[in-house]
């Protein structure tokens, strides 16, 4: 008796499952997360998944995917929200200060977690391919240390 009612309900839950796709995506294998260039504040050669959320948006959860090349250099700033960080592959980098120091970064393997404050000076960077994930509350903003650094004011 056990057996049909499973069976049923594996039936079910798969087809419910795959008839949703007209409505928003909220679960993701690895080939479904869908990459696209970054946005102008950071440097250029990431690229960036939104998950979940609108991390622009005035206010809301939000969840990104960060792909950085190696060698990939994002230069001190802050964030006036918390930052929640998982690296998913790859090492990141992370050093707190005004500036760019390697002598006082830290390396990030695949399955660390991190978060940092609001207005917590730091820099970050990508030793081999890396995928870091964040999650919190938008909007995502980078204030640069220095003016200078910031990718956006150069266009």
């Amino acid at each position: 008796m056990r057996l049909p009612f499973l069976a049923v309900l594996t039936v079910s839950l798969t087809l419910a499952l795959v008839i949703q796709p007209s409505q928003a995506q909220n679960a993701f294998m690895p080939n479904q997360v869908k990459w696209g260039p970054a946005p102008p504040f950071i440097p250029a050669g990431a690229q960036l998944a939104v998950l979940e959320g609108n991390p622009m948006a005035d206010t809301g959860d939000y969840t990104i995917r960060l792909k950085m090349p190696d060698g990939y250099k994002i230069a001190p700033h802050t964030h006036p929200l918390r930052e929640n960080v998982t690296v998913i592959s790859g090492t990141l980098i992370v050093g707190m200060g005004d500036k760019w120091d390697d002598s006082k970064t830290m390396n990030f393997s695949a399955g660390s977690f991190a978060y940092l404050d609001p207005s917590v000076h730091h820099y970050a960077g990508a030793s081999g391919e890396t995928i870091i994930q964040i999650h919190g509350q938008a909007p995502v903003k980078f204030n640069y240390i220095n003016a200078a650094d910031d990718p956006s004011s150069k266009k």
